[in-house]
Parts: structure tokens; C-alpha cells; sequence
């Protein structure tokens, strides 16, 4: 069988990796890929902002099975426009991916069906998030509603701040394009969870848990990107917090979208902030996270094609995810300046030094092949990813490997699961 799969960053990387380990894999094409995932697929070009390009590309190559990769095709319809001519295709249709798409539709969607959220309000112009505002307690969270690859998320830590934040979303400055509604929402502490479920409409399957690390700086200081690194392990939730989440959050999420003629069929990434009052959720994501994705499956033993499969057969209740146990840790290597401005095209050296480190995978964000070398061509470059029978055993290697790696700007946190080593005794 051949495979497409739509898009370009570290998640596609992973994604094709654990495909290519399937036995019923022939071919996998990525589009538009970059430099690394050249080297396990073969990359095409496509405009994923074009409904009719990814068409045009999926009659052309006639995949086995398409997965769809970055939440802007999904939220285009282009799940919709293949199913239409007859696709096999791995994801939700634009309705379902409103679940992503619209923090408000979410947050709605959360009130009707008793899922515990914190308190909202959703505003559609700058007096109205003045007026919002008197019912929070600082610091509140500003959020855009629609996509904006994870940086429309303002934390404020006064009244005058949020309504600055606010009035940046509506006039376009913040994000480059002007928000329509924009989000003020009860800022909720404790630590965050990225808890994945594939879902075929029905039923849903946990993927292996994981902690993202979304600022710039270390001891999570600075801007929000679009994730510095991640680690995964046993330990993050137990099975009693496990199954309750899959009770309370995940199955009535699944069962609600099904109520409203909307069936929620691909990965429902849910982040979850784990607060003294139970797990809360923050958002959703309609698609697998990066880089929590590169985490995830290193430590998937089972064949990811069979799973996505079942998913669009509806047969998932049938079928097994099998995990490998310990610990898992990707960090992320950007361009220096990200995520402001910054310069691209620089060499990229040590990759094969640091590819030999055991239980070391590196998967490309950012690159792409000039002259038959691999540059830097992103803000986030790589995501240098490894397993271990312990956290510290998988950061060290991640840490490892980097060591090896060299490109002008280079700059990657060190701190990576720093959270989870306080807490080891």
C-alpha cells in the first residue's frame, strides 16, 4: 500500500518513520516533506492551503490511505473533498475539526455536554472583552479563537494587559490577521498533560501520555512557540487518573460530537491542565501534536497503519495499541531569533555522529536539502528524540545526540522534563 501524508514538519517526519515500519507499506510519499523526511520518503510539492492542490496530488499518486498531518487542510475540508472522490483518509471532517478550528466552538461544546473546563467568556469586540474582563481574576488567559499555530495564547497578568491583548487580536497586530472573536478564559494552574486518543467515531484509544514544553526559555520563561520539547512516561498518570480521564473527558467528547451529526473520527488531542480541582481541559487539538508526536511514537510497538486504519473502519474497540515501556524525550533545536524573526539556510552538521546514539531518532521541523546538504530552512529545525528505561536515561541520550549537532544559532532548552525530575526522588 502507499501512503501520503500531508505536510511538512517533525509530526510528518515521525509519522512516516512509523508507517514505513508497517509490512503492508510499500511507498510513502510526503507533501511537501522537507530535507529529512526525504530520507524516508519521497517528497512532492503541494500547496497546503489549496483544497484543489492536495486533490490534484491525491488523483495523481492514488494512495492507499492519506493522513492528513497540520490542522489547516483539516479545517479547508480536505478530509471532506477526498472521502467525496472515494479516498481512504485519516482524519476529521471540517465540522469535527471546529473542535480545534474555534476555541469557542470548543468551549461551547464543553458547557453542553458537563466536560470540566474553566469559566469563559467569548467576546466579538474590544468593549465587550472590557466588560468580560471584571469577571476574572488576574492573571486570566486571552486567547484568539481561531488557528494560530500555537501562539494566539496570551497569559495577562493585570486587567489594562488583557484588554491590550485583546485589541492586538481584533486588529490583526499580535498575529497578522485580525481575530473575529476572541476568548477570555480563567487561567488554571497546575501541571499540563497532552493526552492523545485516536477515535473512530465511537470509541477512542489513549496514545502514551505526554508533557509539552511550549515557551522559549528555560524554567518556562519567555514567548509561547509552537513546542520546545517533550517527554513521555509511565508515570504521568496513573491508571485510576487514566481511566477517569477516558470516562469524564475523552469518551463523552467522542460521544457528544456523534449526538450533534458530527463524529469525530482521527486523533482528538486533548490538553489537559491537572489542577486541584481534577484534570481541566485547555483545548483541543483535531490532529496529532508536534512534538509531542515524535515522543508518542518511538514508543509505539504496535503497527500505527493497522490503527489508523480501524479508525476509519469504526473497528478500533478491536484492535490493540502495544507500548514499550520506560520513557521517551524529544528536544527541539531552533533557529537562533525563533519564534521571532530569524535567518535560515545554515549548514547543519553532526547528524550522522548523533544518529549512532542508541535509542536516538532525529526527525526534521525545519530543513530542506541545498546542493545535496541538509540547511536549516525554519524556526524549529529538529527534533532530536530518544527512549530510554528511564526519563533521565532518554534526556540523557536527546542530550547526547545534540551534542553532536551544530548549526549557526543553534539554541534548544536544557531543561526538558525538569518538571517530572523534581518530583523523581
Amino acid at each position: 500500500m502507499k501512503v501520503l501524508i500531508l505536510g511538512s514538519g517533525g509530526r510528518e517526519h515521525a509519522l512516516a518513520w512509523a508507517v514505513k515500519r508497517s509490512e503492508r507499506v510499500t511507498e510513502v510519499v510526503c507533501a511537501p516533506g522537507n530535507g529529512g523526511i526525504g530520507q524516508v520518503a519521497r517528497c512532492v510539492p503541494v500547496d497546503l492551503k489549496s483544497l484543489d492542490d492536495m486533490i490534484r496530488l491525491a488523483e495523481a499518486e492514488k494512495p492507499g490511505l492519506t493522513i492528513v498531518g497540520p490542522e489547516l487542510p483539516l479545517s479547508l475540508g480536505i478530509v471532506d473533498a477526498l472521502q467525496e472522490r472515494g479516498f481512504r483518509v485519516f482524519g476529521p471532517t471540517k465540522a469535527a475539526a471546529m473542535l480545534e478550528s474555534s476555541k469557542g466552538f470548543a468551549k461551547r461544546f464543553l458547557q453542553r455536554h458537563n466536560i470540566p473546563t474553566g469559566n469563559y467568556a467569548i467576546c466579538t469586540s474590544a468593549a465587550e472583552v472590557e466588560k468580560a474582563i471584571d469577571l476574572f481574576r488576574a492573571p486570566m488567559v486571552v486567547k484568539a479563537d481561531g488557528l494560530a499555530a500555537g501562539k494566539g495564547v496570551l497569559i495577562c497578568q493585570s486587567r489594562s494587559e488583557a484588554v491590550e491583548a485583546a485589541k492586538g487580536l481584533f486588529s490583526g497586530n499580535l498575529l497578522g490577521e485580525a481575530s473575529q472573536q476572541v476568548l477570555i478564559e480563567e487561567f488554571l494552574e497546575g501541571d499540563e498533560i497532552s493526552f492523545l486518543c485516536l477515535a473512530d467515531g465511537k470509541h477512542v484509544a489513549p496514545l502514551a501520555p505526554a508533557q509539552d514544553h511550549k515557551r522559549i526559555g528555560e524554567g518556562d520563561t519567555g514567548l509561547n512557540t509552537g513546542g520546545m520539547g517533550v517527554y513521555s512516561t509511565d508515570e504521568m498518570l496513573d491508571p485510576a487518573m487514566k481511566e477517569w480521564i477516558l470516562r469524564h473527558i475523552a469518551v463523552p467528547t467522542v460521544y457528544g460530537m456523534a449526538s450533534e451529526d458530527t463524529p469525530f473520527c482521527g486523533v482528538l488531542y486533548i490538553g489537559l491542565m491537572m489542577t486541584a480541582r481534577g484534570p481541566q481541559v485547555l483545548e483541543f487539538n483535531a490532529r496529532f501534536g508536534d512534538p509531542e508526536t515524535q515522543a508518542i511514537l518511538l514508543r509505539l510497538e504496535s503497527d500505527l497503519v493497522e490503527a489508523l486504519e480501524a479508525c476509519i473502519d469504526g473497528r478500533l474497540s478491536e484492535t490493540e495499541l502495544r507500548w514499550s515501556p520506560g520513557a521517551s524525550a524529544c528536544v527541539v533545536a531552533s533557529s537562533g531569533g525563533y519564534p521571532g524573526s530569524y535567518k535560515s539556510g545554515f549548514p547543519i552538521t553532526g547528524l550522522e555522529a548523533a544518529a549512532r546514539v542508541p535509542g536516538v531518532e532525529i526527525f526534521h521541523s525545519g530543513s530542506a536539502l541545498k546542493d545535496g546538504e541538509l540547511v536549516t530552512a525554519g524556526g524549529r529545525v529538529l527534533g532530536v528524540t530518544a527512549t530510554g528505561t528511564s526519563l533521565e536515561e532518554a534526556l540523557a541520550r536527546a542530550y547526547q545526540a545534540l551534542a553532536e549537532i551544530g548549526f549557526e544559532g543553534m539554541y534548544y532548552r536544557r531543561d526538558i522534563g525538569h518538571r517530572a525530575l523534581r518530583r523523581t526522588p
